[in-house]
This record gives C-alpha cells, structure tokens and sequence, in this order.
C-alpha cells in the first residue's frame, strides 16, 4: 500500500487547529509532534498562548499524547508540566511509536490525528499509521539544517494545499 507525504489539513500553527470541529470529526486522540510544534528546539517554555492552547484541548474533549522523536528529557519534564501523557523515541516516520500511542490510549486509527512540522516524519508516520495527519509551521527555523528541510518540504506542501484548492 503507498503511504502519501500529502497532510490531511494543513494550519499556520498549533493554536490554529478547530479543535471542536476536529471533535465532531471523530477524533478523541490527538498526537502532537513536540519540537517546533509545541516548543522551539531552543527552550523548554511553551509560551502562555500554548499553554491556553492546551488547556482548550482539553476542555474540548481531546486526549492529548506528544508523540516525539526525541530521547532528551526535557520532553517528559515539558509533558509533565503540562499535564500531557508521551511518548518519545517513536522512530517517526515509522508507525510503530503512533500505533503505540493508540494502543495505549485504547483508540482506532479513525478516532485518531497527529499534528506536527515536517512532512518527511511527522506526516509520513501519520499515514503510515492511518491517522489524520495535520501539518504546523516550524515555531523557528534557528539553523540552516531547519531552513534546508523546509525548502525540501515545500514542493509537497503546494501540491497539498493546490489539491484542497480543486
């Protein structure tokens, strides 16, 4: 079976997502990617706005897991202050570490989202898994490692949102 690079809903950030509309949807789990989707690489501060963010999701009837490619522990330190379950070293973009999360979570892939910045691990473990995928802008590009994999990405993004154009 092809696994697509092509994000099911495409937002500007985080705190843009509908989240009462992606309840109505079916979604009752949503995974969120961790760096550059919830914080900058740089600190481990989600701003106030994310915070309200999170709360909302909540309130809104979503479980909530960040689901990160990371080992480093101020994951699990920003998770815990947050109140949000983890699960890191998910090997994203393969499914393994999503299916674990629906599993843990007691959720079929159709009442499940993944939200994240990059196509190339986020997106692609999305599909993968049979999730909804959504795609965030990156918080900061602070390095030319980030700015190349956002020139990569791009030709996949026009041809995403030039198909939810049609």
């Amino acid at each position: 079976m092809p696994v697509s690079l092509l994000p099911k809903a495409i937002y500007r950030r985080l705190a843009d997502l509908p989240l009462e509309a992606l309840y109505r949807q079916g979604v009752r789990l949503l995974m969120l990617d961790f760096d550059n989707t919830i914080v900058p690489y740089t600190t481990d501060q989600p701003t106030a706005e994310m915070a309200a963010w999170i709360q909302a999701a909540k309130a809104a009837g979503l479980q909530l897991c960040v689901v990160s490619n990371s080992k480093k522990p101020r994951v699990q330190q920003v998770c815990r202050r947050m109140e949000i379950p983890w699960q890191t070293n998910a090997k994203k973009p393969m499914a393994q570490g999503i299916r674990r999360c629906m599993e843990r979570f007691g959720q079929p892939p159709q009442a499940c989202a993944l939200c994240g910045d990059q196509i190339f691990t986020d997106v692609l473990g999305a599909n993968a898994a049979g999730v909804y995928s959504i795609l965030v802008s990156s918080i900061d590009n602070h390095n030319i490692w980030l700015k190349l994999r956002h020139l990569l990405e791009l030709p996949v993004i026009l041809i995403a949102k030039g198909r939810k154009a049609q």
